[in-house]
C-alpha cells in the first residue's frame, strides 16, 4: 500500500490562498485590497485619536468620531461621517463624503469658527486633511480606474507574504510618479505603501502598524504617514470600532453636518 504525506491543514491553506493570489490579475488584487480596507462590513464606527508628530518629536493630538455607511457592492456606493472632539482649533468641526463608482467624491467640511460648510473641490482632494500628512484622498480613498496597476513581485513584509503592486497614475497632473503598495495575501490589507516622486525618489510612507479582527474582519487599528522630506509624521490609531452598527441614512444629510446626533457621536 503506498503511504501518503499528510500536510497540516493551515500549511495548506497557506498554498490555496497563495496559489488563487497569483492567478490574480494587479486590477484584481487591488479590487479585493480596497474592498477589505475600505468596505468591510454594511457599516463601521470607530473612535479615532490622531497624533501629528513633528521632526523634533513634538506632538499634537486630535480625536475625533468616524463613522462610515456602505451601500450596495463593496467600491460602489459610501458615505462617510467625522466629527472632531479635540483640540480646541477643530472642536465640533464635521468632515462628510459621498463616494460614487467611477467618479469624483463630494467632500465637505464644516467650520463652526465660521458657520460655514467648505466644499472640497476635486482638484483640492490631494491637499493636506487637517493639517495630517495624510489627504483627503488618503482618507477616503482613490479611484483604482484613475491608475495603472501591475504586479512587481512577491515580498515578505515581518510575517506576512505580500504582492507588491505598482500603480501609476493616469492624469499628468498628480504630484506623485507612482505607488508601490505591498498587498497581504492572507487579508488583501495594505501593509505599506511608498510614494515616489516625479524625479521617482521616495518621498511618503503608508504603514499599517497594527492589525485586529473586529467580527471577523480583518482591520487596521493604527496606521502611519510619513512625509520623508519635512520629517512629520501622522499616527491613526482605533480606539474603538465596531461593525454593523445600523448607522442610518439621514445622518449624511447638511442639517446634521452642522448639527450631528449625540447618540452617534458618543
Amino acid at each position: 500500500m503506498k503511504k501518503f504525506l499528510t500536510l497540516p491543514a493551515v500549511v495548506i491553506v497557506a498554498m490555496l490562498v497563495s496559489n488563487s493570489v497569483h492567478a490574480m490579475t494587479a486590477d484584481e488584487i487591488m479590487k479585493k485590497s480596497q474592498a477589505a480596507f475600505l468596505y468591510p462590513g454594511a457599516d463601521l464606527k470607530a473612535r479615532v485619536m490622531m497624533k501629528l508628530i513633528s521632526k523634533g518629536g513634538q506632538e499634537r493630538v486630535r480625536e475625533m468620531m468616524m463613522l462610515r455607511k456602505n451601500y450596495g457592492e463593496p467600491r460602489s456606493e459610501q458615505k462617510y461621517f467625522m466629527y472632531f472632539f479635540q483640540p480646541a482649533d477643530v472642536r465640533n468641526m464635521t468632515f462628510m463624503v459621498y463616494k460614487y463608482p467611477g467618479k469624483d467624491a463630494d467632500r465637505g467640511l464644516f467650520v463652526p469658527a465660521i458657520n460655514m460648510v467648505r466644499r472640497i473641490a476635486a482638484q483640492d482632494k490631494r491637499s493636506s486633511f487637517v493639517g495630517s500628512d495624510f489627504t483627503y484622498e488618503d482618507i477616503s480613498g482613490r479611484n483604482l480606474e484613475d491608475d495603472t496597476h501591475t504586479v512587481v513581485k512577491d515580498e515578505k513584509i515581518g510575517t506576512r507574504d505580500c504582492t507588491v503592486i505598482k500603480s501609476t497614475p493616469k492624469a499628468a497632473e498628480m504630484e506623485y510618479s507612482y505607488k508601490l503598495s505591498w498587498i497581504d495575501k492572507a487579508t488583501f490589507l495594505p501593509i505599506k505603501e511608498e510614494y515616489y516622486d516625479k524625479k521617482g525618489e521616495l518621498y511618503r510612507v503608508f504603514s499599517a502598524d497594527e492589525i485586529k479582527d473586529v467580527k471577523g474582519h480583518p482591520t487596521i487599528m493604527k496606521r502611519s504617514m510619513k512625509n520623508l522630506l519635512s520629517g512629520h509624521m501622522t499616527e491613526v490609531s482605533f480606539l474603538k470600532a465596531d461593525y454593523n452598527v445600523g448607522i442610518e441614512d439621514s445622518l449624511f444629510t447638511e442639517r446634521y453636518l452642522k448639527q450631528p446626533p449625540k447618540r452617534w457621536i458618543e
